[in-house]
């Protein structure tokens, strides 16, 4: 019964953003919402001007759509169900102001670092609260083993560096077409699976309703893009797939399942730091996908391996967790 529900609420994830898609890209075109390409990018991405962004503003509908309608149905609402909509939500209009400052006020920075910041905490604390008041667990558990370290009141630090560092490694690795679509549908993909094995049917049905709205974004998000989700997208699914792992007690694992995220946020850490250190660079370019690019990969040949790598990432969590 169950695995059938989540058949059913993937291919409906999949039907909303498929079939409003073809509806809502010539509206972001008409709007003139073109992405503008960095100068400092790699020069091949200077032909993807133009292309229309924001929308993670489908994918956030999808989730949205599906989640409340596939629970309401089958299952009843819960806390959880609300607390992942909500950061998704939250973290999506913080990405939606950064997109519609840089696409339609036309400041190239969006948000200030700070701003953005400010506004992640803020999600971040009300999360813990909301949470906090309906038992979540100060505990972290060490993956494959009985060990739980226990945060206590130091909890909440912890939870928000996990969402705001998330969200932020996402929305870097967002820089090719269909890498985050891929990456991010194999790692919620993932977590259903943690989900459903630990019994939070909820939970479960939200993260393959964002695989199901991952899968129909990808048909216009694949290489070459037809539309990008920009940050409206990526941040608000960092913070859904930190959000989830909270929930279901499995924060560590994150790292191992999000490795593709992690890796390409060491990246960007390594870069700079070594940049300010001996004034010597690492990569070609950071994030790493941006290295390969100038060795002469192929865009497809990038977003493949690290599909591939994804897939490698989440099948080891799911392993560690569930036979371990």
């Amino acid at each position: 019964m169950f695995e059938q529900l989540i058949l059913v609420t993937i291919l409906v994830g999949f039907l909303v953003t498929a079939v409003c898609s073809p509806f809502f890209i010539p509206f972001l075109r008409r709007l003139k919402f073109g992405q503008s390409i960095r100068d400092e990018g790699p020069k091949s991405h200077q032909k993807k001007a133009g292309t229309p962004t924001m929308g993670g503003i489908m994918i956030l509908l999808s989730i949205v759509i599906t989640t409340l309608v596939m629970t309401n149905i089958y299952l009843e609402p819960t806390v959880e169900t609300f607390l992942l909509l909500f950061v998704t939500i939250g973290f999506g209009l913080l990405g939606f102001l950064d997109d519609f400052i840089k696409v339609v006020l036309k400041r190239n920075l969006g948000l200030t670092s700070k701003q953005k910041l400010l506004g992640q905490v803020v999600i971040s604390v009300i999360f813990y609260i909301v949470a906090r008041s309906a038992n979540l667990s100060t505990a972290v558990n060490i993956p494959g083993t009985d060990v739980e370290i226990e945060l206590g009141i130091f909890y909440v630090i912890f939870l928000i560096i996990w969402l705001v560092g998330f969200s932020n490694a996402v929305n870097l690795t967002d820089g090719l077409d269909g890498l985050v679509s891929g990456t991010g549908a194999i790692a919620f993909g993932a977590f259903a699976v943690l989900a459903w094995y630990a019994g939070q049917f909820n939970v479960a049905i939200f993260s393959v309703a964002v695989v199901g709205a991952l899968l129909g974004f990808l048909v216009f998000n694949a290489y070459p893009a037809k539309v990008f989700m920009g940050d409206t997208g990526s941040l608000a699914l960092g913070g859904a797939i930190a959000t989830i792992a909270i929930l279901i007690n499995a924060e560590i694992l994150l790292i191992i399942i999000g490795g593709v995220f992690v890796i390409e946020t060491l990246s960007v850490i390594i870069q700079v730091i070594s940049f300010k250190t001996t004034g010597r660079r690492i990569f070609k370019m950071s994030p790493l996908h941006h290295h390969y690019e100038l060795s002469g990969w192929s865009e497809w040949r990038v977003v493949m391996t690290f599909w591939t790598v994804g897939l490698l990432f989440a099948i080891l969590g799911i392993y560690i967790e569930v036979w371990i």
